[in-house]
């Protein structure tokens, strides 16, 4: 199938990121979200990543300028009827996306994907919502989405092949690397990433060393871009309880326990650089 139109739900930062490389890349773009404050947010950090990008001479201005004309911003959800593709990328909680899932299954097109940028949550039960279980798939893009290449293509157990290899092209016209995952949860990237990212919060609780010395290890021992500590501030302390709390749920094993001092720092509110104060503090 042939995708021209391309929806996104949730104009956060994973949100606005997607919309970005689609109209980026020449796709038409609806962009929804619950308020037009959050639209013109969007839109403003979507202008900024243009505008850095322009000073790196990525793109020219008159490339922003056309990329920013194809996205149409939208509060009502039946704006999304005519699209070929609607990829979800709201509030990392079940019971939320299955009942967007249920909206958009009743509003969107018969021959339309349906696909989540969820991090953790099962494909096979958000398709089980709906009455296309065979056109919904996981399209897990990676933070920063204009920056990372990768794009896990999640097939829950109902996923048709013309689904999955709609979505594969459609990741490779955007310049990223699709690798295909198979519905667990966590899937690889977080079932391999976040377990570290625990390791290190209990490393911090029980004193073996300061939040500075466990990120120099890892990213001078391990070559890593940056600590796991920082990068749990980065994702947000709230998204990684979510997906350990997933992980824990989804295996039974102890393994995944999210570590107490996560949700010690999420229960206070101290979630990273979104609100400035996390393992690190930001101002």
């Amino acid at each position: 199938m042939e995708v021209k139109k391309v929806g996104v739900v949730g104009a956060g930062t994973m949100g606005n990121g997607i919309a970005q490389v689609f109209a980026q890349s020449g796709f038409h773009v609806v962009l929804s979200d619950v308020t037009e404050a959050i639209l013109d947010r969007a839109l403003a950090a979507i202008g900024g990543s243009m505008d850095r990008m322009i000073k790196k001479e990525k793109m020219t201005a008159a490339d922003k300028d056309a990329a920013l004309k194809r996205i149409k911003k939208t509060t009502n959800l039946k704006d999304h009827a005519d699209c070929d593709i609607v990829i979800e990328a709201i509030v990392e909680d079940y019971t939320t996306k299955k009942k967007m899932f249920e909206e958009l299954d009743a509003v969107c097109k018969p021959g339309a994907i349906l696909a989540s940028n969820t991090s953790s949550i099962s494909i096979t039960r958000l398709a089980a919502c709906t009455k296309r279980p065979q056109m919904v798939i996981g399209m897990h893009f990676m933070n920063p989405v204009p920056m990372m290449a990768l794009v896990e293509v999640v097939r829950g157990i109902a996923t048709s092949d013309e689904a999955y290899k709609a979505v594969e092209e459609l990741s490779k016209k955007l310049g990223k690397t699709p690798v295909e995952v198979n519905d667990y949860p966590g899937f690889v990237s977080n079932r391999v990433l976040m377990p570290m990212i625990n390791e290190a919060c209990y490393a911090l609780m029980e004193g073996v060393a300061t939040k500075e010395a466990i990120d120099t290890v890892m990213k001078l021992g391990m070559a890593h871009p940056m600590g796991p500590l920082q990068l749990a501030d980065l994702i947000g302390l709230d998204i990684c309880l979510s997906i350990m709390e997933v992980m824990f749920d989804g295996f039974s094993d102890s393994k995944y326990r999210p570590c107490p001092l996560l949700r010690k720092m999420v229960a206070a509110g101290y979630l990273g650089r979104k609100t400035k104060r996390g393992f690190y503090t930001y101002e």
